[in-house]
């Protein structure tokens, strides 16, 4: 091969120098094709063996021997990446079969996967123009030894066979994206042959076809379909080939007056009746698969359906249907998403959606960019079942496409268990059909007729269909035929403006029934084929048959074959199971068994408040109001037990009475508890921080006035509670939290639940609630904390009461906004609640009651007093606070008494001291006067000093002897006086 290649290179040329031959960068030499060479530009034989890299931008040409032609790129250009361009078509030296046979006299000659020349691989279809036969075979291909596998055939010219010809006119897709004339051509003269050479069908006509390449393309179609109808002789027919070719000829069918019969349309547009009212198919439209998928969504229990199209006509029409169907049976399209040329978006939307059961409606190469994101999103497994169209190559998930990036492992990975609804297109009975053949004896005879391997001839699927449009054209005309002739018609008299024959084609049509090669054909009133859906599904890398449906009878034939990753088919959506957080049993339980011994702390000290009721010093702090205060921490603690109570013990219709249980019981509690230490606080304040005057007027207690407090604040709670109660109840309202997925692999979803005593304008009736009784524990604790330093024998345990009441407010205004913020956390919020309550009453009953008892055990306390201080309904302490009242009242008599003195005292000073200057100014006149003058001034009868000016007596006795004497007192000296100063 080297020395070939050797052979073939040129000398060198100018500037071969230049080539820089020893660098290792550009592209690395490549071999030349089999009996062909390279050419390398401006290197020499010697260079050609030594060099290993040609340079960028370096081109090289291919040449072959002189008996054969080039296949693929002649030349290649080393690229800056360091690859050849066109790598992925190869170039092949291939021998040339003589040209001679590309042309046929009076007839045509197509050639078919030809490039320049005809080559190996290329194949010629001959047909003869009308009036002419073709001698020899109709086909011949090109062999790797040049030469041609048939000889060359002529057309000879028809003898008269008495038979009037009956013209069709055709539009095969034989070239362009979808070729599917490849084999429906050949199908369609095999039944023409078949067709003609019956005696019973036609006895008087014979059925010829002028067909031309429409490479599905409506253009080129147009310009095919104006020649057919311009042209001579006139088409009783038409016979369009794909869907979107089909759609234009239907429409202009009409205005000729012509029917239209097609092989291969499968767009449900083409139902329409107004709009195509000739139009006939042998090919089922894409709406038969719905009904065969309905059938599946009901067998395996299905009701959520999701979709994802393509948007092209056919496909939007198709889901259309679809939708109405499902509709009628009670189902439903939760999803529906399209793309034009990307599903990533929409695949990733199924994902979102948690979309199950997906219907996917996609050509074959959009089905690989589709099946590429399942994988990535992880779309597909035992939670998740597809639905395809069956008409895709059965290796169609192997292909290698550049357009995705995903392996050939990946994509049957995530195809794997997808399930394909396909219009049966062969009889799969072993039946004779009309032309007296089985759709066995049928495809053996196609395969021999077409000479190459079925998979790789486009349109093979729907040949059955092509055959059987001849037969049902060829009985519809016989049809027509006898009833023409009732009339004095015949066929031949047809033309463009006779709208008779049409109709009567058009009713021979409509009542086609007969058994061809691909099942029992028959119309529905739209026009379209109606017949057998097959199931498959794909098992292994494999599609195995599950079942067959029939539409017209609604018979769904199941093999019981099918397979699924889990085990059984999935759900159609994850199952949310609703689960309740219900309270953790240990914690109610313990917050039980304490609000428990509260509740039994709370009866002892009732009862022993009232069993030592008599006892002066139980008397003097409010045993009526301590009582309450014990009932209200019973209510209180009691509340706990409903507070505690959800689902787990009780069911829906018994909540709204707990609800109403932990309102009123919280709610009474509060008021009788709370309220009484609170009237025993604003009592003492009232009283012990007013003006004296007033002070006076209040001091002698009337119980009446508390009880009256406590009852007005009582009376508020229930008041509030019942219009609550009546103008909004409370109800059980459900919580709903994010779902969860299980701790096990099961498909589900768990909902937790919660449930809450709610009403339709809580957070109004809270307000009202919380705010009046926030007012009331900030006073209450303003009151205790202003009488904190009062002492009275009254209430002689309002100490103890502010004590209780600052921790009572202090839990309560902490308590109550960390439970609302706490409100869907049920253990925290029940523990916070619950606790705050067991311990307001516990430091309540405990603060108020306990010493009551120590004092009275330790001192003895409890001893009844002699029955005359009881009928006298006083006691000692009685009796000395009355002493202490009227000497305090005394004392403060004396006071007064002593100011009038002592004023009087200053006045009398004032005098004696004016006179003593006096008599100084005489005496230094007359000295010795003035003296026995004072002398005799000052003496008494006695001859003594008198007693105001005694040094041995205080001054302020003399002031106070009268009133001492009415005390009855022995003396006035100053200690006493001092002792009523205090």
């Amino acid at each position: 091969m080297l020395l070939l290649l050797l052979s073939l290179a040129l000398g060198a040329e100018p500037g071969a120098g230049a080539l820089r031959l020893n660098s290792t960068e550009g592209c690395e030499i490549i071999h030349p094709p089999r009996d062909g060479g390279i050419r390398y530009r401006g290197l020499t034989p010697d260079q050609v063996q030594t060099v290993r890299f040609l340079p960028f931008n370096y081109e090289i040409e291919y040449v072959c021997r002189p008996d054969r032609e080039i296949v693929g790129p002649k030349v290649r250009q080393c690229l800056r990446n360091g690859t050849w361009t066109d790598m992925s078509h190869p170039s092949r030296c291939l021998r040339m079969c003589p040209k001679i046979h590309l042309s046929l006299e009076n007839g045509r000659a197509v050639p078919q996967a030809m490039e320049r020349v005809p080559v190996e691989g290329t194949w010629v279809e001959y047909h003869c123009n009308s009036g002419f036969r073709l001698v020899g075979s109709s086909r011949s291909n090109c062999t790797k030894a040049g030469r041609w596998t048939s000889p060359k055939p002529i057309c000879e010219l028809r003898r008269s066979t008495g038979k009037k010809a009956v013209h069709i006119g055709a539009l095969f897709p034989m070239s362009g994206g979808r070729p599917g004339g490849q084999a429906c051509l050949p199908a369609v003269r095999m039944a023409l042959e078949d067709v003609n050479s019956r005696r019973d069908i036609l006895p008087d006509y014979e059925l010829r076809l002028i067909h031309h390449d429409s490479k599905c393309d409506p253009g080129q179609a147009t310009k095919y379909l104006y020649e057919l109808l311009y042209n001579d002789p006139i088409k009783i027919i038409l016979m369009p080939g794909c869907s979107s070719v089909s759609t234009l000829v239907a429409e202009a069918a009409r205005m000729w007056n012509l029917i239209v019969l097609s092989y291969g349309s499968s767009s449900p547009a083409l139902s329409n009746r107004q709009r195509f009212p000739t139009f006939f198919r042998t090919h089922p439209s894409a709406t038969l698969h719905n009904p065969t998928r309905v059938q599946l969504f009901k067998k395996w229990g299905w009701t959520k359906i999701a979709t994802i199209q393509q948007t092209t006509e056919v496909f939007t029409s198709t889901l259309d249907d679809l939708d109405q169907r499902v509709k009628e049976a009670g189902l439903e399209i939760t999803f529906r998403q399209s793309f034009f040329s990307d599903p990533t978006s929409p695949v990733r939307n199924l994902k979102r959606q948690d979309a199950r059961i997906i219907v996917g409606l996609f050509y074959e190469t959009e089905a690989r960019k589709v099946f590429c994101e399942v994988y990535k999103e992880k779309l597909y497994g035992k939670k998740y079942v597809w639905f395809l169209i069956g008409w895709y190559a059965d290796n169609w998930f192997r292909i290698k496409d550049p357009a995705i990036n995903c392996t050939v492992a990946e994509m049957t990975e995530a195809v794997e268990g997808h399930v394909t609804t396909e219009i049966v297109m062969l009889n799969p009975e072993n039946t004779r059909s009309i032309s007296n053949m089985t759709s066995q004896e049928f495809i053996e005879k196609l395969q021999k007729r077409l000479g190459k391997n079925p998979e790789e001839t486009g349109g093979f699927q729907e040949a059955p269909l092509a055959y059987d449009a001849i037969w049902a054209l060829a009985l519809a005309l016989n049809k027509t035929s006898a009833e023409l002739v009732k009339k004095g018609l015949r066929l031949e008299d047809f033309n463009y403006n006779n709208k008779n024959i049409t109709d009567e084609i058009y009713r021979a049509l409509n009542s086609s029934a007969f058994e061809g090669v691909s099942g029992h054909v028959v119309f529905d009133a739209s026009g379209s084929r109606m017949a057998w859906t097959l199931i498959e599904q794909l098992q292994g890398g494999v599609y195995k048959k599950i079942g067959y449906y029939d539409s017209t009878k609604d018979n769904l034939s199941w093999y019981n074959n099918d397979k699924w990753i889990g085990g059984a088919p999935p759900a159609d959506y994850t199952k949310v199971i609703t689960t309740f957080r219900f309270l953790s049993q240990k914690l109610f339980i313990s917050v039980s068994v304490l609000a428990s011994l509260g509740i039994l702390l709370a009866i002892i000290c009732l009862a022993f408040n009232i069993y030592n009721g008599h006892v002066r010093y139980i008397q003097n702090s409010q045993p009526y109001l301590n009582n309450m205060t014990a009932v209200g921490c019973t209510l209180a603690l009691a509340a706990v037990f409903p507070l505690g109570l959800d689902g787990y013990h009780i069911g829906p219709g018994l909540f709204p009475f707990v609800c109403q249980a932990r309102l009123w019981l919280l709610g009474l509690g509060f008021s009788l508890g709370y309220g009484s230490m609170f009237t025993k606080i604003w009592w003492v304040h009232t009283v012990f921080t007013k003006k004296e005057e007033k002070k006076e007027r209040r001091k002698t207690l009337e119980p009446w006035k508390l009880y009256a407090t406590v009852g007005l604040l009582v009376g508020l709670d229930v008041v509030t509670l019942a219009i609550w109660q009546i103008v909004d109840p409370l109800h059980r309202t459900i919580e709903e939290f994010t779902k969860e997925d299980p701790k096990t692999d099961i498909d589900v979803s768990i909902l937790p639940q919660l449930e809450h005593c709610s009403s339709t304008k809580m957070n109004t009736w809270l307000g009202i609630f919380y705010g009046y009784k926030g007012l009331l524990l900030l006073l209450g604790i303003f009151l205790a904390y202003e009488t904190k330093s009062v002492s009275t024998e009254k209430i002689n345990d309002h100490r103890a009461v502010g004590m209780a009441i600052y921790n009572v407010a202090v839990l309560c205004l902490i308590t109550a906004p960390v439970t609302m913020i706490l409100n869907s956390q049920q253990d925290a919020a029940f523990a916070f609640a619950s606790l705050a309550v067991v311990f307001s009453s516990y430091i309540t009953l405990v603060v108020l009651f306990v010493p009551k008892m120590r004092r009275l055990i330790t001192r003895g306390e409890w001893q009844s007093e002699q029955q005359d201080t009881m009928k006298t309904g006083s006691s000692t302490n009685n009796n000395e606070e009355e002493k202490s009242r009227l000497l305090e009242k005394e004392n403060r008599e004396l006071e007064k008494i002593i100011a009038e003195k002592e004023e009087r005292v200053s006045e009398l000073r004032q005098q004696l001291h004016d006179r003593q200057q006096l008599r100084s100014r005489r005496r230094s006149s007359n000295p010795s006067r003035d003296s026995s003058a004072a002398d005799n001034h000052f003496a008494n009868a006695s001859g003594t000093v008198p007693t105001l000016y005694q040094p041995s007596l205080p001054l302020v006795r003399c002031l106070v002897s009268e009133q001492a004497d009415k005390l009855g007192r022995s003396n006035c000296d100053g200690s006493r006086v001092h002792l009523l100063y205090k």
